[in-house]
Order: C-alpha cells, then sequence, then structure tokens
C-alpha cells in the first residue's frame, strides 16, 4: 500500500491543523508581490502570511527578509498576543533549475517558518528539514498525478491550484478537484483558484478544503510590492481581462491583458511557450517578462487600494454572512421528513 491511498494518520505522520487563524486563509506566496510587509500584515490580521522565495535576491535579501520577519511577528506578539497571530508561509521553487534551492533551504532551517509550500518541482528536497523543526510541508500541485506523488514522497498537505488561479495556473475545476483529491488523501488541503471573497472561503470548506489560496485579492494592499499601476490596472479589471498562456515563463499562467498589450505582446497570439528556468540565482531584473502583470479570475472582487487589514476585516464579514446563509437554509418538509425516516 502506497502513502497515497492512506490517511496521514495511517502512513504514520500527524497534521495538527494551523493555528491560531482567523480565517482558514492564506495570503498566497505571489511572485514579485509578497515580501515581508505583506507578509507580516497577513500574519497580523490572522491568516496565514506567504511569500516565494525566490522573491528574495541575491540569497542575502532572503536572509535579511526572514530576520525581518521573524522579528516583525516577535514585536506583533508583545503587542496584539500571539493567540490573535496566523504563521508564515515560505513558497520554495524545487524544479531542477533552481540552483539556490540549497541555500535557501539552510535559511528555512536557520529560520524555521512554520509552513513551507514548495512549488514547481516535489516536496521531497524540503522535507527532511522541515520536519526536523517541526514544520509543515504543503506540495504545490496542479492535478491528481503530481498529487498523488506528493503525498507519496511524505507531503503533509497539498496546495490544489486550479482553474481561475492568478500566475501559474491549473485547469481543473476546484470543487471537482478537491473531491478527486479527497478519494485518495484525508490531510490538510488549501486550494486556490478564483476565491477572492469570504463567499468563496466558505464554498472551498464545504466543498472539503480546509484553506484556501487568496492572491488576487491581497495584490492591491498597501503592503504589497506591486506597483502603483500594478494596483490600479486591478481595480479596472475584469475577468474578462485576463489571458491564460505559457508564452513568458514556460508554464501556463493567468495574465492582465492591458498589461501584455503595454508591453508589445498580442493576447491573442502569445509567443510559444520557452524552456522552464526557475533559478534564483538569476537577476530579477533580467527577466524579460517582470513588467507583465498577472491576476485570478477573482480580480472583480477587487475595487480599491486597501491595507491588508481592512481586506481581511472584509472577508471575515462575508464569510461569517456565508455561515449564516447555510444555517438559514431549510429543507422542505417532505425532504425532512423523508430524512427522519432514514435516520429511524
Amino acid at each position: 500500500m502506497t502513502a497515497s491511498s492512506m490517511s496521514p494518520a495511517a502512513s504514520g505522520r500527524k497534521v495538527p491543523p494551523l493555528a491560531p487563524l482567523r480565517l482558514p486563509v492564506f495570503a498566497a506566496p505571489m511572485f514579485l508581490i509578497s515580501g515581508p510587509e505583506l507578509v507580516v500584515a497577513a500574519c497580523r490580521a490572522g491568516i496565514v502570511g506567504a511569500f516565494p522565495t525566490p522573491n528574495a535576491r541575491p540569497i542575502e535579501v532572503l536572509d535579511d527578509w526572514m530576520r525581518r520577519i521573524t522579528e516583525g511577528l516577535a514585536r506583533a506578539r508583545d503587542e496584539q498576543g500571539a493567540e490573535t497571530l496566523g504563521p508564515w508561509c515560505a513558497n520554495l521553487v524545487t524544479h531542477r533549475s533552481n540552483e539556490r534551492l540549497p541555500e535557501d533551504l539552510k535559511l528555512v532551517a536557520k529560520y524555521r517558518p512554520p509552513v513551507v509550500v514548495t512549488a514547481l518541482g516535489g516536496p521531497k528536497p524540503a522535507i527532511e528539514v522541515v520536519h526536523g523543526y517541526g514544520g509543515q510541508v504543503f506540495a504545490d500541485v496542479v492535478n491528481l498525478t503530481l498529487a498523488k506523488k506528493a503525498v507519496d514522497a511524505g507531503a503533509d498537505g497539498l496546495a490544489c491550484i486550479c482553474s481561475g488561479a492568478g500566475g501559474h495556473t491549473g485547469s481543473i475545476n476546484p470543487f471537482a478537484f478537491v473531491s478527486a483529491v479527497r478519494a485518495f488523501f484525508s490531510g490538510p488541503i488549501v486550494v486556490g483558484g478564483g476565491i477572492s471573497d469570504g463567499w468563496g472561503v466558505a464554498g472551498a470548506l464545504a466543498a472539503g478544503a480546509d484553506y484556501v489560496y487568496m492572491g488576487t485579492r491581497f495584490i492591491a494592499t498597501t503592503e504589497s510590492l506591486a506597483r502603483p499601476e500594478y494596483k490600479q490596472m486591478l481595480v479596472a479589471s475584469t475577468v474578462d481581462d485576463l489571458v491564460v498562456s505559457a508564452g513568458l515563463t514556460g508554464t501556463p499562467a493567468s495574465w492582465l491583458k492591458p498589461s501584455l498589450r503595454a508591453n508589445g505582446l498580442d493576447p491573442e497570439n502569445m509567443p510559444a511557450a520557452p524552456e522552464r528556468n526557475y533559478n534564483s540565482n538569476t537577476a530579477i531584473a533580467a527577466k524579460k517578462w517582470m513588467d507583465v502583470w498577472a491576476a485570478g479570475q477573482g480580480v472583480g472582487a477587487v475595487h480599491a487600494v486597501q491595507p491588508v487589514a481592512e481586506v481581511v476585516d472584509e472577508i471575515e464579514r462575508e464569510f461569517l454572512a456565508a455561515q449564516a446563509r447555510f444555517a438559514g437554509w431549510r429543507p422542505s418538509a417532505a425532504v425532512a421528513r423523508r430524512a427522519g425516516e432514514v435516520a429511524a
């Protein structure tokens, strides 16, 4: 029997829930967007704050960022209490082209993020290091084959990237993906793809997910690294302003059409996919596509540039309203009578 056919407990792994959390939400790790300020603000607001380690280049910058995050959260614990803070998360690129991965892992061991999400490669390189200090490893996956491989490799949880996600995206409907994964995995699932409000968070939990990745909603925050023009483009855009293409990074990603046009690209005639290269030792300024901006299908929920704290307040109100909607639903008298007969 493989690990993918067993629950985490059956395979000897106990995966406690991430706590404390005000909402079951990750401020998703976003390339060129998530930095120390966004991570700390998200954690202060009671959700998971995450960032991709390739955002910090060279490696000395990553060391500085992780120090700033840990020191910022230490201050927050003194100011507002540890029970109000969400955990922080480092997102590692484990693709074979990332020559800097061993150095990133050394800093992970030094600063001990409670959660590590691996992407664009398997979780195995991170597991020994992260489990060594008691952290959890979630694997970023876009299909069932990768999900099963990640569970077999020992991942504690899965981040299921679905259709509608911004940046590097998936192609499976979120509800279908969660349902299919639940057939062989009982561990924690993060689901991402077009979820930008509390109503979507509630729907994802009802469908079987444990947490939600929410990226696009946090791009247009005062703490993100996005340029002001990018944030305003999000406010002005709708789902019709998106196109999915592998023509820039070699992996399918969801891009804002106006930003493609501004960089001389035709959204209706994108270039062929280049060879994938995710080496964090390459200077970001050398990337020809760094000025092209991504967004997910939840872009329509972005109406203003706001602090993270205000965004989380709004999501919480929507989430509580969704819970009340569930509680207020009642079956017809005939259905209720039949349910009672079956229970008896």
